[in-house]
Formats: C-alpha cells, structure tokens, sequence
C-alpha cells in the first residue's frame, strides 16, 4: 500500500502548547477573519496568541481553573477564544446549543454545576433565567460585541506582570476539560466527559491524511465537538484560515468572496448545494450538456487525463473556484451527491463519529477514499464488531485515549456504555475490512439524526404524546422525502384509541391530535417540533414481544 500520509505527525499535551507552537509556526498567517461591519478583519497566529495569553490570565485570576464554564453562542471570535482560554487555564468548558429555550440552558448549566456564564449578547434575554435556574454566582459576560475587551484588557497588564501565571497553570490533559451534552431535553440528556489529550489525540490522528487547503469558512455550530474539535483545533494544527461565516444564508455569498480551499460540512450544505447547482442548470438548460460531460470525463480519468477543473470550471466558480475537498461527517450523504461532487473536481471525504470518541472513529483519506464506507479507522483507536452476524454485521465498539471518561454523574449510564475492558458501545452497526476500512450499516436503535447533524431522541416527544387521552400507541421518526434530506421531517405517527373516541364523542380524531402536538410544538426546540401528524388506522407491526417493530413501517412521507 502507497504512503498515504500527507503532512508530519504532530502531538501536543494540551491546548495552550498547541497555541504556542502554531503562533511559533505560522506567525502573521492569517489564523481568523470575519466580517466587521463593510470590512473583514483577520487575526494572525500571533495575535490568536497574544488574546490566549490575556484572556487565559485574566480567568486564572477569576478562578476558572477546575470549575465550569457555560458557554452559549454561535460560532464567533469570542466563542473562539474562550474555547482555546478556558482549556489553557485549566477549567471545564460546557458549551450549549444557543437555540435552547431559557429554561433547558438554565436546568443543563445546574445539571453541569456551572459557574461562570459566557452568552452571545443577541440573546441577552435568556442570561437572567439561566442565572436564576443554574444559580451562577459569578459575574456573566456577553459575548460578540465588545464583551471580552475588559477582560482581554486586564488580562494584558496581568500577563505583562507576571506571565508565569499563564506558562505555568497547571493543566490535567487526561482530566475532564469539555464537557458535552447529547441531546437537548432537560433532565434526559447525557454529560460527555472529555479530556483535551483525548480532542488532541483524535485530531492529529486525522491531519496528517487530508489534503486541506489553507483556508475554509467557519459554518459548523461550536457545541457539536465535530464543529469545534474540527474547526478550533484542527485548523490551528495545519495553519489555515478560518473565515467565520455570518450564517446559512450567507454562505453562499461567503464562498464566492473568500474563495475557500476546503470545507468541513454536514449532509445538509452538500444537499443544498448540490440541488441549487442543479436548478440552476436547468434554468440554462444545461444539465443534459453538463452531465454528458461527466461521463466523457470520467472516461477520461480512466486512462489518467484529468480536466475536470478545466470542464467544470464554471460550476465551481460558485463555491469561489479554489474548492478542493469537503469533509463531511454528522450524518449519511447521498451516494449520487458524492459522484457529482468528485466528477467536478470536489472530492469529498466521509467520515464517522461519536461525540462519546472526541469525535472521530474513521474517516476516508485524501489518497484512500473507499466508496460506501466512511474510511480508515483511526490508528489511536482499537475498533471490534460486536455480535457479528453471518455478513459480518454487529456493534461497533471503540477504544482508544479518544474515548470519553464516561458521562457526567451518570454511574450506571457509563458502566453501560463502557465495559470492564474499556470498550465503548456506540450503539451504531458496520462492518470492518481486515485492512481497517469501517462501513455503517445501521445507526442507533432510534436516534433519529437529522441531515444537519442535531440529534433529536424520538422517546422523549414519544413520552409527551403518548400521555394524551386516546393515544394507544405512536412513534416518532424522521421522515424521509423522495425531494432530498433537506425536505425531511418529524413525523409523529399515532395508533389511537378507538374506543376512547367514541366514548367520548371525538368525532373528528385528527383535528383532536393536532391540538396536543401544536401545544408541544409551540415549547419544543425548533428542531424537534413535529412537522407531520400521521392517524393509523391499524396497529403498529408488532413482534411476538408486542415491541414494534420500527423496520417495517414506511417512513416516507411523500
């Protein structure tokens, strides 16, 4: 086999060391840059350095180091440095989806025993009942405006003082540093503990692999460990540039003007983009032309001639015409996207993990990609197939110094995610190839995970339903559009209770349900409101258990 490695193996101890080299290492290299009014501002290593220093002073003094850090934002600058601050002083940093209602962030940050509060300053609102619930005793902080600049200015005269402060906190890398919750319902959800050795360790696993460009737009949420894992750690590793992206809607817009070597994606955006470029050349009625010019070039790569950045060059200039390679992990991608975007030039790399393993497990290579699968397994990590059937299909089991401590005050939870022999249990099915090739043939019993990577656990909507009077049985699952990921969406699917209806005169069963789901809808996260009712009028298939039997229903929903 060719070596496939691309760039030198690094390794670091912690966050502040990573800091230290990179600013070493790349010096005035643009680190991050966004828009600042009409202007984009951009942040060199030094300077990214210079902010850690400060900011990172400036907490050691208040006392962050081995306490717990809300942080509840979009992906910014501030969120940024608070990330790489609050590893390098020692503390535990919370991150929290910032789309929670008030009340779930305030029962998460007391569930997280958190101390300090960082909130974006557009959602100023929700600081005074996350306060109240989690009973934050420190001084909050809003972030994204000019927020941090008192702390990053005392911070200075600190580090100035006495920067020992700073090069000598102690740091317990093998210790708990993120801690990262898996689902978004207040009392339901699960703490992951993870150390920065583990974040450290799974990422420079994967560097040295990946032909990454030296630039990409920020567009992943932070909370998710992919988005920050990846995005805040990764890329100080190879150097890039980070531009942090306004939102969705500008994205687009984004790429043609700062014209990005790579990206790191999930399914959604590959959707999205792939069913704009097609609209559009239907527009111009070119699709016919464009792809009877996929197959003569692919016939042509065949025989080793190469002019898909030639062929497709206008396609590509969408994207801002340097676009090489995205990485996409979170949830499956289409196998007919995949094709479309490696015929025109844009190889994409598949990937799987698990927030439980910091993230990744396996991930295609630059010069290793193996269709249908999700690539190599990381070499950190000792990977088994659990209860393996005739076809090679079981569990995927994990170990490795990747893998989570286990799940905050949650004993009996971790003892059933992880083994006596330190095996994690993802709960995810596949088969591996001897030579270390990981494939997915089946996710979590339930878990229902959308094409933007949120993860929405059916039972808990299941368990405000079926409390409704004439409910007899429902199930909750993504349904599937024949339109694409983008148009899928929760379906609450109800078997009622026939008799309840006559009894009491329900006569109009649909319109009776759709009271109870549009009271859920108007508290549920955006995310997790159910888009489509369905009525059964026949029992749920069901096993000689009386379970359901979810594999046999048809979830499609146009």
């Amino acid at each position: 086999m060719k070596n496939e490695q691309l760039h030198e193996r690094l390794s670091f101890q912690n966050i502040r060391e990573m800091i230290e080299w990179a600013a070493d290492t790349y010096g005035e290299r643009p680190a991050f840059s966004f828009a600042k009014g009409k202007a984009t501002e951009r942040v060199s290593y030094i300077t990214l350095r210079d902010d850690v220093r400060a900011l990172t002073s400036e907490l050691l003094a208040r006392g962050v180091t081995g306490r717990h850090v809300i942080l509840v934002g979009k992906l910014s600058y501030d969120w940024a440095l608070l990330y790489y601050s609050v590893l390098s002083a020692g503390g535990v940093l919370v991150p929290l989806d910032r789309d929670w209602h008030a009340e779930e962030l305030g029962e998460t940050a007391k569930r997280a025993d958190g101390a300090f509060l960082f909130l974006d300053e557009d959602i100023a609102e929700k600081r005074d009942a996350i306060i109240r619930t989690a009973k934050i005793a420190e001084e909050s902080v809003l972030i994204g405006g000019e927020g941090l600049l008192p702390l990053l200015t005392s911070g200075r005269r600190r580090y100035a003082e006495d920067p020992a402060l700073y090069h000598r906190a102690t740091i317990d890398e093998r210790a708990m540093s993120l801690l990262v919750f898996t689902s978004g319902t207040t009392g339901k959800g699960k703490g992951v503990m993870l150390t920065q050795r583990g974040v450290l360790d799974d990422i420079t696993a994967v560097t040295p692999y990946v032909a990454f460009r030296e630039k990409t737009i920020g567009v992943l949420p932070p909370h998710h460990t992919y988005g920050s894992s990846v995005m805040l750690v990764g890329h100080v590793i190879i150097g890039a540039e980070v531009y942090i992206s306004a939102g969705l809607r500008y994205v687009v817009k984004e790429m043609k003007a700062e014209k990005p070597g790579h990206m790191i994606l999930v399914p959604l955006y590959l959707e999205t983009f792939y069913r704009r470029i097609l609209a559009s050349l239907r527009e111009k009625k070119k699709e016919a032309l464009v792809f009877r010019m996929i197959k003569v070039s692919n016939a042509l790569r065949k025989v080793g001639i190469d002019l898909r950045h030639k062929l497709f060059a206008e396609i590509r200039a969408a994207f801002g015409g340097e676009l090489s390679m995205i990485v996409s992990g979170g949830a499956p991608i289409n196998g007919e996207i995949l094709a479309f975007f490696d015929a025109i030039g844009i190889s994409t790399l598949n990937g799987y993990g698990i927030t439980e393993c910091s993230p990744i497990i396996a991930v295609n290579r630059s010069r290793r990609v193996v269709p249908g699968s999700v690539g190599t397994v990381l070499d950190i990590n000792d990977v088994r197939i659990d209860g393996a059937n005739e076809d090679g299909e079981g569990e995927i089991l994990v170990k490795g110094s990747n893998v989570m401590l286990g799940y905050y005050k949650d004993e009996a939870a971790t003892t059933e995610a992880i083994g006596e022999d330190g095996y994690f249990r993802t709960g995810d099915y596949g088969k591996l190839t001897e030579d270390g090739i990981l494939s997915i043939t089946g996710r979590k019993k339930n878990l229902i995970i959308l094409s933007n990577g949120k993860n929405v656990y059916p039972e808990e909507i299941e368990s405000e339903l079926i409390a409704v009077p004439g409910v007899q049985d429902v199930v909750v699952y993504e349904g599937k559009s024949r339109r694409g990921m983008e148009h899928n969406a929760i379906v609450a699917e109800i078997f009622p209770d026939a008799e309840y209806m006559e009894r009491n005169g329900i006569t109009d069963v649909r319109a009776y349900l759709m009271g109870f789901v549009e009271a859920y809808n108007r508290t549920a996260v955006p995310y997790k409101k159910i888009a489509v009712l369905r009525i059964r009028k026949e029992d749920f298939p069901k096993n000689t258990l009386r379970k359901i039997m979810r594999f046999k229903m048809d979830m499609t929903i146009d």
